[in-house]
């Protein structure tokens, strides 16, 4: 069973800051990739970063130079610094972990954390 707790969203100005943590919990060993997701109001899920345990990252074109992916591996947390942010970063925010055990992928996902940019 794993678990993923997401915190650090809310409600901020445009040009402003946030950032969001996701504490992962269970049966994590191995190779895995952690990353954010957003879903705005009608739209699909989309990715905004991810990061290996291996600290490789990847990240939309639409956030590239103004959010930060980051993970402690000792914590099992990853981490997503907002900066500059603008209204159309209003999302739900979703943890998620990818992870392998032998030839078999699990994905889990957070319960999702609110972000709002006011303009």
């Amino acid at each position: 069973q794993v678990q993923l707790l997401e915190s650090g969203g809310g409600l901020v100005q445009a040009g402003g800051s946030l950032r969001l943590s996701c504490a992962a919990s269970g049966r994590i060993f191995g190779s895995n990739v952690m990353g954010w997701y957003r879903q705005a109001p009608g739209e699909k899920r989309e990715l905004v970063a991810t990061i290996t345990n291996g600290g490789i990252t990847d990240y939309a074109d639409s956030v590239k130079g103004r959010f930060t992916i980051s993970r402690d591996n000792a914590k099992n947390t990853v981490y997503l610094q907002m900066n500059s942010l603008k209204a159309e970063d209003t999302a739900i925010y979703y943890c998620n972990l990818l992870r392998r055990e032998g030839a078999i992928s699990y994905t889990h996902w957070g319960q999702g954390t609110q972000v709002t940019v006011s303009a």
